[in-house]
This record gives C-alpha cells, sequence and structure tokens, in this order.
C-alpha cells in the first residue's frame, strides 16, 4: 500500500513553497506523482448593467488579474518542485475549495497548510472546510517546515470512526517508519482501548506500541498528545479529525482546533 498521487494547495506565500518542498519529499519517498492545484473566483468590483463595454472590460480586467495570479503560482510551484518529472499542474477561475474537492478525486493525499491562501480571497482554502470535504486524507504543514522525514510517528487514538480511517489512510506513513507510538490519552474517562488498534497495525507488520499519558493539571488531550509527542521526538503525529462535530470543537475547543493552530509537526488527518 502506498500513495500514487499527491496533491499540494498553491498559492503566493513563502509557506506554500515550502509546503510544495514538503509535498515533493513525499513524492520521492514514495515514488508517486506530484500534482499542484490552484484556483480563484475574479471579483468583478464594477458588476455590469446590461451589454454595455465597461462591463465587458471590467469583467476582462479582473480575470486577467487573477490569471495573472495563476501564472505566477504556477511558476513558483515549478521552482519549489525543482526538477522532478513527474509533476502536473491545475488551475482554474473557479473558488478554490470547490475546485479542490473535485481534483482530490485523483489524489491519494491532499498537503494544505493550516489556512492557505495569501490574504483575504487570493487562493483562500479554509483547511477546516477542507477536511471536513476532500474524502481523502489531508496533510497539514505547520509554516516553518520545509522537509518530512516521517520516521517517527504517533498516533492520537480514540476508538472513533475518524481515528479508525485515519490509521488507515496513514499505513503507507507507518509501514515505512521507524518508530510509531499509539498515543493513548486518559482524559479523566478511564482508559483508552488500545488492543484491536494495536492487533490491527501488527497484522499490517507496523511495529506500534503503546504510550499512556494523561490529561491532568487542566492540560487538555490535545496538549498532553503534543507533550508526548514532543518527548519522543515524532515528526508526524495521526489523528482522526473532528470526531465530535466540527461545530462543537470550534465552538468549545477540540484535539482537532488545537493541532490545525498549535502542533509543532506535519499532522496526517482524516474525516
Amino acid at each position: 500500500m502506498s500513495y500514487a498521487s499527491i496533491m499540494v494547495a498553491m498559492d503566493l506565500t513563502p509557506e506554500a513553497r515550502d509546503r510544495v518542498r514538503v509535498a515533493g519529499d513525499l513524492a520521492d519517498f514514495f515514488r508517486a506523482r506530484l500534482i499542484g492545484v490552484a484556483a480563484d473566483q475574479p471579483d468583478y468590483t464594477v458588476p455590469p448593467v446590461g451589454p454595455t463595454p465597461a462591463g465587458v472590460y471590467a469583467l476582462a480586467d479582473s480575470d486577467e488579474v487573477v490569471l495573472n495570479d495563476l501564472r505566477l503560482a504556477h511558476a513558483a510551484f515549478d521552482e519549489a518542485a525543482g526538477a522532478r518529472s513527474r509533476v502536473a499542474w491545475r488551475s482554474n477561475l473557479d473558488f478554490p475549495l470547490p475546485f479542490l474537492v473535485r481534483q482530490a478525486a485523483g489524489a491519494d493525499l491532499v498537503v494544505l497548510g493550516r489556512g492557505t491562501g495569501g490574504g483575504p480571497g487570493l487562493f483562500s482554502i479554509d483547511t477546516a472546510d477542507a477536511i471536513m470535504r476532500l474524502g481523502r486524507p489531508v496533510l497539514v504543514v505547520p509554516p516553518g517546515i520545509d522537509h518530512l522525514a516521517p520516521q517517527r510517528i504517533a498516533i492520537g487514538w480514540k476508538n472513533t470512526r475518524e481515528a479508525r480511517r485515519a490509521v488507515r489512510d496513514a499505513l503507507p506513513f507507518l509501514k515505512r517508519a521507524l518508530h510509531v507510538d499509539v498515543i493513548a490519552i486518559d482524559d479523566g474517562q478511564g482508559a483508552m482501548e488500545t488492543r484491536e488498534v494495536i492487533g490491527f497495525l501488527h497484522a499490517q507488520q507496523v511495529a506500534a506500541r503503546i504510550v499512556e499519558a494523561s490529561a491532568s493539571g487542566g492540560g487538555s488531550v490535545a496538549d498532553a498528545l503534543m507533550e508526548a509527542a514532543r518527548e519522543r521526538a515524532v515528526n508526524l503525529i495521526v489523528a482522526g479529525a473532528y470526531g465530535h462535530g466540527r461545530l462543537r470543537e470550534w465552538a468549545f475547543g477540540g484535539v482537532t482546533r488545537s493541532l490545525l493552530t498549535s502542533a509543532p509537526v506535519c499532522c496526517l488527518m482524516s474525516h
């Protein structure tokens, strides 16, 4: 089991170039195709009223501004991707997230930043929305990271549908890792059941081990997970996303929200 196609969302920020480098490293690691994606919808600041020449000019100007940005994004993607031969580019005048969702049908893994886009409207993709809608595992790359060698992996485990799917989606990483820790956080509701997931991983030839931690002293489950990951020098966290629903997590806090905003390493998330 491997990833054959890795897709990365592109924009005009320095973080996007780093993100492409991470995706490119993974494409080399898995011998996969690397696909860059960008889209934006023109801002028609002068709405045409009837078939007037001014309206036509406004439409054309708005289109050209976005097309120029897409050309710049394409050039930045090519530069960051380097001389790799299995590279593709997809862009269009479209709303960014719906375009990405459609393109993701051809990807095994989608690489995003914490909140891609160079500002309001410019290739803007809400990463939380993307995780909910893509139907693909999403690798979230924090700012300042331009390389990922997934040798030490932590799985944030709770026996939910989302976590089970994340473990399955992460198998190409897990099978190649040197160390895999299944981190079970006691959140005050008793110990997590880990026997079945450990049995599943061992059957997949993944030598995983259990690490038990506690969200004590007023800390959150996410804090305990990130602290356990830091102690083990983890460079990738695998976790299910929005097991309690996105609206509840953003209203009251939750593991997914904390990982998206604060995780010091890349996170692979599935919903």
